[in-house]
């Protein structure tokens, strides 16, 4: 599968910190221009500190 065919995991898509949506916002900063490896490496890392909180913040509610 290419880079561009894998999907976010909804938890993290949908996980809001301070009334906005970090999985979005960050795509939508970077509209109109070309994604560098090291970009979709950070947003990898977005993603995955997401899913991450999502699954903390579960156990402790």
């Amino acid at each position: 599968m290419c880079e561009s065919q894998r999907q976010i995991p909804i938890t993290a898509w949908e996980q809001a910190i301070g009334g906005y949506h970090p999985a979005e916002k960050w795509l939508k900063d970077r509209k109109g221009r070309a994604l560098t490896q090291d970009d979709l490496r950070h947003y990898q890392r977005i993603i995955l500190a997401l899913v991450k909180t999502r699954k903390v913040m579960e156990r402790i509610t």
